[in-house]
């Protein structure tokens, strides 16, 4: 059916604002024929110009070429018919349409050097400076592999004058940087692009391409942190939009280079629905190339079996999709290669999907689902074997002479296993895990028993701490076995964590007893010539009193059978026996403290855990700070590291946040060689909290946090301790300003954030909601505010409800959606006064009311809406329980201001209205000159009225006095009375330049700039 030209008008008004994409493409070239049918000039060249602008928005940019050429020939057959903004509009799409040239294989060299020639006619012609005409000419000739004349177009791009055709400084920047980076210069490439960066210099897409381009940059410069944090920041403004779909490859290349491909697998999902061909073939060789490093990344993991992601509807594994899209971009590289003449192209694509990973693994900060384990991929335990043998083949060294070597290799492993065993030293694990591998590998005749028992004592220790129900079984043969091999002190060490086991199982406290007693004898009985008897009479001797009020609780059906050994009973805290305990390990402290400092240690924290319990934090305080330093003193740091962490928190709820950050950081110190995960998220968690108590270590609170969330990642911790450390992490951003990536991060755990109680989910959507609020994303803000209040709605009171209502209310307004947001403020108006009324917040909601009765314009009755809830507002403060309370003042003083400027609105519709009709077609809205006059001079007064509070209230007022007293003198000057106006201003000036120029030098300037207009 026909359009008309109505039609075809909104019709275009709605394109220019709808989503960018094929359905936004579509209607474009539909108006276009419809336009066309018509045989309205303008209207087609409107059209026209519209289905250009549709198409560079989208993926489809390659194909504004076909409605640009035919704009330019409607230019031709009459330029008079295009307005000047017309006229500078297709001049300025030239520059669009250079690139699609460059970016379409299927036209030939000639004819786009043609095209850019034509550009440079036109351009001189029409009097534009040749600065466009050069760029054009530099990427062209770059893509063609003439870099010398890239070069020289390079040179003159820059030295050309910028003009009104020039692009804006952040396109053009974007443009200098990427050229210094194609050309190896990241360093320069990054200064070119610091004003983007840095915010100075945006535009539509900047700084979203910047950020995507500067992330391999960073990376191979070392500038970690930046490239994190451009990440964070770039993705999000990138994400789902069609037209960046090259920048959105670069952050899955860069998360494919830095350790992060689980993260790059859910961009990828994200945009899986783009993965098709793109009608503009730069852009997909650009999209689907960095999607192929990823690809080629996870193969090389072990994961081109495990599902991808459909191709053109067909689910692909990992390692199918890379074929078919490797195919499809290598063709298009080649489409390349074929008009150019040259294979710079298709090097670059595969120099490009070859790339190497640029660092190990850079934590995020956001939540990613890890990647499976592959079935069968090597151990790397298993490595150190094969390459051995292979390093000695291709030294021509003898079989016979490898295998001496590699025995050697590992007699010293074994020695360095049992070395770390007797310190207890964290890595001893890992060392026996590796010597059990070489061990298996070994013909059964050259294992040597006593490293065979060593290996098994090993396996049944780690039982023992997993509470594996075989532990006891794997400890008796170990025991057994020690015993054969005249291993006395092994075997000794064998029996008392028998007993430990016994007691953790629940075994009866008599049987605890006779393998404790056993264990005392075992260590008693050790040759006074064993250096390791003493230790382990007093190891057999701790553990003894460690358990043994356990043990009595038990007998007297006190304590749950399984409850931990080295845990308090509050209940019996003053109970004798207790008492008896706690001097035995005060005892053993100090007896022990000179020689054996590790086990005085031990005594001392379990005396500190016991003094914390019972309510003596100081005293707790005391025996952790002596753990730690016996632990130190003793060459075991890393036993320092519970202590110190439990007395961080525990000054910190004492007041005492700097001992808390110097307990912290020895912690951090202390544990840098311990390997568990968990235990090394836990103190850098701990660190990451004290810091967050100085509004100055927000950076440094942030680097912890995010490593604490990698450790918890790699524990398996990720929604519980890991939510929280993401949680922190987001707060410090927050507080630095970096509220993009704080809501990334946020928005990652907020899944598992919502897991842990109402209380938790409220206070995580109530924070992320802010951030929204802050990177002006008002829709999703309230949506978040909604959401909290929704799961506040059972809570005692009604004001964290209201609280949330009101804050969802300001944001449904900020995003233009009015009927939405009165229903929140007369939910929140409500509540607030069903908990008994809160002025301040009362009133707020009703001139947020006023104005949105305004939203469809100042009639009569919107503004009688609007005037009875700036005087409900008034009512709520002078009935108030205390009204002269000088929040409530400024309060009335904000209200009489605003209903000023509702009135104002009135006047201004009002007189717009007399122009539009005149006199002799006056609509009902209109206002006669009495009318006016007497709005007029009631926005006097209520200006006069709130300048008089503010003046009552002091300095702290004088800026929105200024205002008030501003605004009467204007209105003053439009009611004919330019000298009242005058004399307000000037009796203010004189009164600013009295008072100290550190207070009111700005406001001077502003007051003074006002008088001198008025009077003028």
């Amino acid at each position: 059916m026909t359009m008309t030209h109505e039609e075809v008008r909104r019709g275009l008004a709605e394109n220019r604002s709808a989503p960018n994409g094929t359905a936004r493409n579509a209607h474009a070239e539909a108006l276009v024929g419809a336009a066309e049918a018509l045989g309205d000039a303008a209207l087609f060249r409107d059209a026209l110009d519209n289905l250009v602008h549709a198409y560079l928005w989208s993926s489809e940019s390659s194909k504004m070429l076909v409605p640009f050429a035919r704009l330019l020939q409607e230019y031709d057959k009459d330029p008079g018919s295009f307005a000047k903004w017309d006229a500078h509009s297709l001049f300025w799409q030239f520059k669009w349409v250079a690139t699609a040239i460059s970016d379409s294989p299927e036209i030939p060299l000639e004819s786009a050097w043609g095209w850019v020639a034509e550009m440079e006619r036109r351009y001189r012609v029409a009097g534009y400076s040749e600065r466009p005409v050069r760029e054009a000419e530099m990427w062209l000739a770059h893509c063609a592999g003439d870099d010398e004349r890239a070069d020289r177009a390079h040179r003159a791009w820059l030295a050309a004058d910028r003009d009104s055709m020039s692009d804006c400084h952040a396109c053009e920047l974007n443009s200098q940087g990427s050229y210094a980076a194609l050309r190896g210069d990241d360093a320069q490439a990054l200064e070119h692009w610091r004003p983007v960066l840095d915010g100075e210099r945006t535009c539509a897409e900047e700084p979203h391409r910047v950020l995507a381009t500067s992330l391999l940059p960073l990376l191979r410069l070392g500038r970690l942190d930046e490239a994190r944090s451009h990440h964070l920041r770039g993705y999000r403004m990138a994400r789902g939009n069609e037209s960046l779909l090259p920048s959105i490859a670069k952050h899955i290349e860069f998360c494919a280079l830095s350790g992060n491909e689980s993260r790059g697998l859910e961009i990828l999902a994200e945009h899986a629905a783009r993965l098709g061909p793109l009608a503009n073939a730069d852009d997909q060789l650009a999209f689907h190339g960095g999607i192929l490093v990823l690809l080629r990344r996870l193969q090389e993991l072990g994961h081109g079996n495990n599902p991808a992601a459909a191709y053109e509807g067909v689910p692909r594994t990992v390692s199918e999709l890379y074929e078919v899209m490797y195919a499809g971009s290598l063709a298009i590289a080649h489409r390349f290669d074929a008009r150019n003449g040259t294979t710079r192209v298709s090097d670059r694509f595969l120099d490009r999907i070859g790339a190497q990973p640029l660092v190990g693994v850079l934590p995020l900060g956001v939540r990613s689902a890890p990647l499976p384990r592959t079935a069968g991929a090597p151990t790397t335990a298993a490595a150190p074997a094969p390459a051995a043998a292979a390093a000695a083949a291709a030294a021509g060294v003898t079989a016979e002479a490898a295998a001496v070597t590699a025995g050697a290799a590992f007699a010293e492993l074994v020695e360095r296993a049992r070395q770390a065993r007797d310190q207890g030293h964290p890595a001893a694990d890992g060392l026996w895990a590796e010597v059990a591998v070489r061990m298996c590998a070994l013909p059964e005749e050259d294992v040597d028993p006593l490293v065979a028992a060593d290996v098994a004592d090993s396996r049944a220790l780690a039982a023992a701490r997993a509470g594996a129900p075989e532990a006891g079984e794997l400890l008796l043969a170990v025991r057994d076995r020690y015993r054969y091999l005249g291993q006395a002190q092994r075997a000794a060490l064998a029996e008392l964590r028998l007993a430990s086991v016994a007691g953790q199982d629940g075994a009866e406290p008599d049987r605890v007893r006779e393998l404790l007693a056993a264990a005392a004898r075992a260590a008693e009985a050790l040759d006074p010539d064993e250096p390791l008897r003493a230790r382990r009479i007093a190891t057999a001797e701790l553990a003894a009193i460690r358990i043994e009020p356990h043990l009595r609780a038990r007998d007297t059906g006190h304590e749950h059978a399984h409850a931990p050994l080295h845990g308090r009973d509050a209940e019996h805290d003053n109970d004798p026996e207790h008492d008896h305990g706690q001097r035995e390990l005060t005892a053993f402290a100090e007896a022990h403290a000179q020689t054996l400092p590790d086990l005085a240690a031990d005594a001392e924290e379990a005396l500190g855990r016991i003094a914390l319990s019972q309510g003596d934090p100081q005293r707790a305080a005391a025996l952790l700070a002596s753990a730690a330093r016996h632990a130190a003193e003793a060459g075991r740091p890393w036993q320092a590291v519970d202590p110190l962490v439990l007395r961080a928190g525990l000054l910190m709820s004492l007041g005492q946040p700097e001992e808390a950050e110097e307990a912290a950081r020895s912690a951090v110190e202390s544990a840098l060689e311990i390997i568990d995960a968990e235990t090394q998220g836990t103190v850098r968690l701990t660190l990451a909290d004290i810091l967050m108590g100085r509004a100055e270590a927000a950076a440094e609170a942030a680097e912890h946090a995010l490593t604490a969330a990698h450790w918890f990642d790699q524990a398996g911790l990720s929604s519980l301790n890991g939510a929280q450390a993401r949680l922190l992490l987001a707060r410090a951003y927050a507080r630095d300003d970096r509220f993009a990536d704080a809501a990334e991060v946020l928005q990652s755990a907020l899944p598992d954030l919502l897991e842990h109680g109402d209380l938790q989910a409220v206070s995580a959507r109530q924070f992320l909601g802010d951030l929204l609020r802050q990177l002006n994303e008002p829709r999703a803000a309230a949506e978040q505010f909604l959401l909290a209040a929704e799961a506040a709605k059972d809570w005692n009171g009604p004001q964290p409800q209201a609280d949330l209502a009101h804050s969802a209310a300001d944001q449904l307004s900020a995003a233009q959606l009015p009927e939405e947001a009165t229903a929140a403020y007369e939910r929140a108006l409500e509540l607030y006064r069903a908990n008994g009324g809160a002025p301040v917040a009362e009133v707020r909601i009703l001139r947020s009311l006023a104005w949105l009765a305004l939203r469809d314009g100042a009639a009569r009755a919107s503004v009688a809406r609007a005037r009875f809830l700036m005087d409900e507002a008034v009512g709520v403060l002078t009935t108030a329980s205390d009204p002269g309370n000088p929040s409530l003042r400024a309060e009335i003083a904000q209200t009489w201001h605003q209903l000023a400027q509702v009135l104002d609105r009135q006047v201004t519709t009002a007189e717009q209205l007399d122009e539009e009709y005149g006199e002799d077609a006056r609509p009902a809205e209109q206002l006669d000159a009495a009318e006016l006059r007497a709005l007029r001079l009631e926005e006097v007064d209520l200006c006069e009225r709130a300048a008089a509070v503010y003046a009552e209230l002091g300095p702290d007022h004088l800026d929105e006095r200024l205002q008030c007293v501003q605004y009467a003198a204007w209105t003053e000057q439009e009611l004919g009375r330019d000298e009242a106006g005058a004399a307000r201003m000037s009796a203010l000036v004189d009164e600013l330049r009295a008072l100290p120029q550190d207070t009111a030098k700005a406001l001077l300037e502003r007051a003074e700039y006002t008088l001198q207009r008025l009077s003028s």
